[in-house]
Protein backbone atom coordinates (compact mmCIF):
# COMPACT_ATOMS: atom_id res chain seq x y z
CA UNK A 1 0.00 0.00 0.00
CA UNK A 2 1.58 3.34 -1.13
CA UNK A 3 1.99 6.57 1.53
CA UNK A 4 -0.47 9.58 0.92
CA UNK A 5 1.45 12.14 -1.61
CA UNK A 6 0.57 14.51 1.40
CA UNK A 7 2.56 12.87 4.04
CA UNK A 8 5.52 12.44 1.68
CA UNK A 9 8.34 9.63 1.86
CA UNK A 10 8.62 7.79 4.87
CA UNK A 11 13.06 8.23 5.48
CA UNK A 12 14.13 7.46 9.75
CA UNK A 13 15.19 10.44 10.72
CA UNK A 14 18.32 8.75 12.43
CA UNK A 15 19.18 7.73 8.90
CA UNK A 16 19.09 11.08 7.79
CA UNK A 17 21.26 12.30 10.33
CA UNK A 18 23.54 10.02 9.42
CA UNK A 19 23.51 10.27 6.00
CA UNK A 20 24.41 13.95 6.68
CA UNK A 21 27.30 12.87 9.09
CA UNK A 22 28.94 10.23 6.11
CA UNK A 23 31.69 10.47 4.51
CA UNK A 24 32.31 8.96 0.47
CA UNK A 25 33.21 5.42 0.93
CA UNK A 26 31.87 5.38 4.28
CA UNK A 27 29.45 2.45 5.52
CA UNK A 28 26.21 3.82 6.90
CA UNK A 29 24.47 0.86 9.48
CA UNK A 30 20.43 0.70 9.73
CA UNK A 31 17.90 -1.31 10.72
CA UNK A 32 15.44 0.99 9.26
CA UNK A 33 14.23 -1.09 6.35
CA UNK A 34 10.88 0.40 5.49
CA UNK A 35 12.78 3.51 5.00
CA UNK A 36 12.69 5.11 1.38
CA UNK A 37 15.68 5.69 -0.41
CA UNK A 38 16.30 9.66 -1.29
CA UNK A 39 18.30 11.45 -3.72
CA UNK A 40 20.65 12.08 -0.57
CA UNK A 41 21.61 8.87 -0.10
CA UNK A 42 22.87 7.89 -3.95
CA UNK A 43 26.41 6.86 -3.78
CA UNK A 44 26.94 6.09 -0.22
CA UNK A 45 26.93 2.72 1.17
CA UNK A 46 24.57 1.52 3.20
CA UNK A 47 24.02 -1.32 5.55
CA UNK A 48 21.29 -2.75 5.82
CA UNK A 49 20.23 -5.15 8.79
CA UNK A 50 18.45 -8.36 7.33
CA UNK A 51 17.93 -9.94 11.36
CA UNK A 52 21.63 -11.48 11.58
CA UNK A 53 23.89 -9.29 9.12
CA UNK A 54 24.53 -5.89 7.75
CA UNK A 55 24.36 -6.10 4.28
CA UNK A 56 26.45 -3.57 2.37
CA UNK A 57 23.79 -1.70 -0.66
CA UNK A 58 25.18 0.95 -2.78
CA UNK A 59 22.86 3.33 -3.67
CA UNK A 60 22.14 4.09 -7.27
CA UNK A 61 20.12 6.47 -9.25
CA UNK A 62 17.61 3.99 -10.35
CA UNK A 63 16.97 2.74 -6.34
CA UNK A 64 15.66 6.33 -5.66
CA UNK A 65 11.84 5.85 -4.27
CA UNK A 66 12.51 2.34 -3.39
CA UNK A 67 12.65 0.92 0.42
CA UNK A 68 16.05 -0.48 1.53
CA UNK A 69 14.75 -3.67 2.75
CA UNK A 70 14.28 -4.37 -0.92
CA UNK A 71 17.85 -5.03 -1.41
CA UNK A 72 18.72 -6.96 1.82
CA UNK A 73 17.48 -10.36 1.48
CA UNK A 74 16.44 -11.76 4.98
CA UNK A 75 16.10 -15.17 4.00
CA UNK A 76 18.92 -17.49 2.24
CA UNK A 77 17.60 -20.19 -0.34
CA UNK A 78 19.70 -23.47 0.20
CA UNK A 79 18.26 -25.61 -2.50
CA UNK A 80 15.59 -28.08 -3.67
CA UNK A 81 16.13 -31.61 -3.87
CA UNK A 82 17.98 -33.94 -1.70
CA UNK A 83 20.26 -36.62 -2.56
CA UNK A 84 19.08 -37.01 -6.34
CA UNK A 85 19.71 -33.42 -6.75
CA UNK A 86 23.27 -33.86 -5.17
CA UNK A 87 24.51 -36.79 -7.10
CA UNK A 88 23.02 -34.94 -10.30
CA UNK A 89 25.11 -31.63 -9.54
CA UNK A 90 27.91 -34.11 -8.72
CA UNK A 91 27.80 -35.23 -11.94
CA UNK A 92 27.72 -32.22 -14.02
CA UNK A 93 30.90 -30.90 -11.96
CA UNK A 94 32.66 -34.13 -12.73
CA UNK A 95 32.00 -34.32 -16.29
CA UNK A 96 33.07 -30.55 -16.81
CA UNK A 97 36.49 -30.76 -15.09
CA UNK A 98 38.47 -32.86 -17.47
CA UNK A 99 36.76 -30.29 -20.39
CA UNK A 100 38.41 -27.48 -18.09
CA UNK A 101 41.50 -29.23 -17.91
CA UNK A 102 42.38 -29.87 -21.55
CA UNK A 103 45.05 -27.45 -22.97
CA UNK A 104 43.73 -25.07 -25.96
CA UNK A 105 45.47 -26.45 -29.07
CA UNK A 106 46.95 -23.46 -31.50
Amino acid sequence: MARSLKKGPYVDARLLEKIAKAKQGEVVNTWARASMISPEMIGLTIGVHNGKTHIPVLVTEEMVGHRLGEFSPTRKFVRHGGKMQKDIESQAAAAAKPAAAAPAKK
